[in-house]
Order: structure tokens, then sequence, then C-alpha cells
């Protein structure tokens, strides 16, 4: 029998936490293993439980979800954790800096149970939680408002590391394409296509394909005007 997905659930204000814990425990295949009313306590508990899924409030009081989701994300031993963040916009300012962080997605606390739910089972099985095409819409938004990363340079050097044809499959992940949509364009299959995108997800150091976004903008291998 497959084990429930843990859920952390990290938010300041206790009773939006009551009604994510009887959301999350009506279903049959999720758990709740605690509650932070900080991104410190959330920290703490995440070390202590090793959940399949946190979901974090951005802006909490002390240490904030930025912050505790970075350091969720850099701790080896919390590799299979994946943080799903909170905010009360759908556009915020801390979004980007929370897929850069290392989160798996954002949610916006106006999202429907079944949506929340649904987010959930996407994060837990290793996937992106935004769609790369609205992930995509999200970063060029606030990468064409200024000037490019500082360590823009340091994220180019890495792509020294991919084939040609990794490279030419994260410009398209960066378009907003899926495995199927990119194998008609590249003339590949789809499986050939994953298989790409994993092989870059490893070299890149990226958690998920929202990352890889991430990076494809931040080093300039794909500008918000040119996107494929």
């Amino acid at each position: 029998m497959t084990e429930p997905i843990s859920v952390l659930l990290a938010d300041d204000q206790a009773l939006l936490r009551s009604a994510f814990r009887l959301l999350v425990e009506s279903e049959p295949d999720m758990r709740v293993v605690g509650e932070a009313a900080d991104g410190a306590q959330a920290l703490a508990l995440a070390r202590e439980h090793a959940p399949d899924v946190v979901l974090m409030d951005i802006r909490m009081p002390g240490t904030d979800g930025l912050a505790a989701t970075r350091e969720i994300c850099a701790d080896p031993a919390l590799a299979s954790v994946r943080v799903v963040m909170l905010t009360t916009f759908e556009v915020d300012e801390y979004v980007v800096q929370s897929l850069r962080a290392g989160a798996s997605g954002f949610l916006g606390k106006g999202a429907e149970p079944e949506e929340l739910l649904a987010a959930i089972r996407i994060a837990a099985a290793g996937e992106a939680l935004l769609s790369p095409a609205a992930t995509k819409g999200l970063i060029a938004k606030f990468l064409a408002q200024g000037e490019p990363p500082a360590d823009a340079r340091r994220e180019t050097a890495r792509l020294a590391a991919l084939t040609g044809r990794e490279r030419e499959v994260l410009v398209q992940v960066a378009g907003g394409f899926s495995n199927d949509e990119i194998g008609e364009r590249l003339e590949v299959s789809p499986l050939t296509v994953k298989t790409h995108v994993n092989r870059a997800m490893s070299k890149l150091g990226a958690r998920d394909r929202a990352q890889l976004v991430v990076i494809a903008y931040e080093s300039g291998l794909v500008r918000p005007a040119q996107a494929p």
C-alpha cells in the first residue's frame, strides 16, 4: 500500500492552518505531519519530519517563507522535499525569488480547494507546480523590468556543461512547451525529450522544470522578447 503524502503547513495565521489541515486530512492519500507559524519553525519541522510537501506562506514574521525555502532546498538531507509557496497575490515580486531558491512553484491563497489538493499531488510527484508557460510569463515579466541578475555570468558558465541538443531542449522548455510538443518541434520522441530534460536538470542542479526556466532566462539563453 502506498504511503500517504506527508504535508507540512507553514503559515502565521492559525485559522488558515486549521482550514488547510481539515482539507488535506479529508483526503485518504494525504496526512499533515506538522504546523509552523514562521519560517524558523518550518525549517525545524522539515528537518524533523522530511515531509513530501511543504505548503509555505511567503510572508511570515521573523524568518520568512523565502528564507526558510532557501534553507530547505539547500539541505542535501531534504533533497526529496518539495516546497509550494502560498501567496496572497498570484503575481508577487517574491515568487521569482522563491523559484530561484528552489520552490517547485506557487499557489495563490484564493485558489479553490481542488487546486490546492492537486498542487500537493503534483509537487509530491516531483513535477513543477506551475505550467512551464505560466512560469515563463511570470519570469519574463520581472526580468524585463530591470538589468540581468548579478549572477548571470555564473548561470551562463553552467550552461557550458550542456550538449547542443540539451540547450535546444532547454530553450523549448523555457518557451512553455510540453515534452510532446518539444518532440514534434525537434522531430524526436517525447521519451528522448524527457531524457534530455532530466540530464539538463541534473547538470544544472535544477529541482524541476520551473527552475530550468529560471536558469534559461537568468543565463540569457532565452530573453523575454525572444521566447520560442
